[in-house]
Formats: structure tokens, sequence, C-alpha cells
């Protein structure tokens, strides 16, 4: 499995994060299976949430790769916290709250990555800073993050957190990849100029933030996958011939496409398919000629000006 450094840390990270949002849709045996194949696979950088499951997921997790002192400095583990019932919530006292749970629920000592998962409005970035202090502190984080946020509400952070922001997981896939369309529209006046996250794909890579693109496979918000969908004909098209002359499935195809781009990404796969994890961690290996990946980009309906 190719690595890559985590934002700005010296942390060295698979390509591939392997999501286990779904991990609670698994029988002990599948989970034990699952978990063992991302090992044998490289893919050894795991991303939670506490609301995955209402943290059952972790638990889950824990318990399928046998969670003790050996396993976990082999491991890297990312969490995030901030949504509940109804609301956002970045105050201090959630924060730790959060991560007492989630590293008690991992049966773990510490995270490796933190983030910050929907962005709280009424966030006072002072807590933050106090609540990443504290945690850093402790040793219970050793790298923050944060997920869904645009270049502003970065920066509003980092005006008073210390500690590097490595990370923001962003939704991105062929068919949702209006961060990148607008990049290519700039002074147009279609739909695909409209710049609805503030630039953040160039802001991550002037300031040595990862992004980590979640659901790479969906279109829509959740609508469903494209991959094999009868409304994307052209792109299951094109996918299909690329991954022919690469010898490997269209899930392959479709992760190599966000690994093609120069940002350097970490896409995060949530498929409890072990087959098809596997699939994704292929695509570490396959390098899609510039040629390939505008004819995927052109293929799912993006017009270039």
């Amino acid at each position: 499995m190719r690595t890559i450094k985590l934002g700005s840390s010296t942390l060295e990270v698979p390509v591939i994060a392997v999501g286990c949002m779904r991990i609670n849709s698994l029988d002990k045996p599948e989970a034990e299976r699952f978990v063992q194949t991302a090992l044998d696979e490289g893919a050894n950088f795991f991303d939670h949430a506490d609301i995955y499951g209402s943290g059952a997921c972790e638990e889950i997790f824990a318990e399928a790769i046998h969670m003790n002192a050996d396993i976990r400095e082999k491991i890297i583990l990312q969490s995030k916290c901030g949504i509940r019932q109804g609301m956002f919530d970045f105050s201090k006292e959630h924060i730790l709250n959060s991560v007492d749970g989630i590293l008690k629920r991992l049966r773990t000592d510490y995270l490796d990555v933190l983030l910050l998962h929907r962005p709280d409005t009424l966030v006072e970035p002072e807590e933050v800073a106090e609540a990443f202090n504290q945690l850093e502190s402790s040793g219970k984080v050793r790298h923050f993050g944060v997920s869904n946020q645009n270049p502003m509400q970065i920066q509003l952070l980092k005006k008073f957190v210390k500690q590097p922001l490595v990370a923001n997981q962003l939704q991105l896939s062929i068919t949702n990849s209006t961060m990148i369309s607008s990049g290519f529209n700039v002074n147009m006046e279609n739909e695909a100029a409209v710049n609805r996250d503030g630039g953040i794909l160039d802001y991550c890579r002037l300031n040595d933030i990862t992004i980590q693109p979640w659901s790479p496979f969906q279109y829509g918000f959740f609508e469903g996958v494209f991959l094999g969908s009868d409304k994307f004909p052209e792109l299951n098209q094109k996918i299909e011939e690329i991954a022919g002359k690469y010898g490997v499935s269209n899930t392959t195809i479709a992760v190599a496409w966000l690994l093609r781009h120069p940002a350097r990404m970490q896409p995060v796969i949530g498929t409890m398919n072990i087959e098809r994890l596997q699939d994704c961690c292929k695509a570490s290996e396959v390098q899609l000629t510039r040629e390939e990946w505008y004819g995927i980009y052109r293929a799912a309906g993006n017009v270039l000006p």
C-alpha cells in the first residue's frame, strides 16, 4: 500500500482509509474477517465517528481487531465528534466527553487523529483550542483536523488553535466534484462556475491539509452509487473501458481517479464487502494518465469550458 504524509504531520498513512460507519452491519466473524483483510492489504488506517451506530461501531471494531497494546501500535485510529441529536456541538465539554467515550469504546489510550465532524455555527474557537490543548497534553489525541469545513471556518479555528489541522474530510467523487469543477470555470456564468466551498481544494493544498474524500462512489447526498447505475451510462462505459486496460475492477478505477489528483488525497472507503475493499486497495497501484482522468471527468457529464 502506497503511503502519504497526513497533512503537515510526520504521520505516514496509507492512501486508503477504511471507513467503519457500517461495521455494525456485520456479525462478529464477518467483522473479524473484514478488519484482517484490511490489515493484510496494508490499509491500517481506520476512520470512525462517535455517532456511527451511536458508538456501537467503535465497540464492534475494537472487538473484531482484538484490541491490545501490540495491535494498537500497528494501526492508525481516527475518529470524529461534534454531531449530537438535532444539533452540532464544538463546546469544550462536549469535545472532551466525546473523546473519553471514543477511547473507552475503542479500548485505547489515545487517538492518532481527531476530527471535528460538521461545522457548529455556535462554536467558540477559544473553547476548541482549550479542548485540543488538554487532549494533546494528556496524550489522548496526537493530531487534529476537521470535516466538511470551508477555508474561513478553518481560518477561524486556526486563529486560536495552536495544533496544525492535518486533515479535512469532504464529500468528493467523480459525480460530486464541484470543488474541482469551479476551478475549471473561473469567470464563467454557468452553473459549474459557482464556488460552493470557498476554494477548499486549493486552500487545503496551500496549507498542507490532507483532503479525505468521503462517499467516493455516491452521487447526490446518499442517493445511490454511480457504478453500474443506469443514470450514468457514459461514465460507466468509460470506467469499464479503462478498467479493462489495467485489468482491474470499475471500483479500482473510481478510487484511482481520486488518487490521481495531485492534492494527494486519502479516500475514505465505506464498503463492508471484502472483495470491494481489496479492489479499492488496488487503486494504490494504478496511475491514470491525464487523458484517462479527463475522459472520466467528462463522461460524468462535466463540460470543459
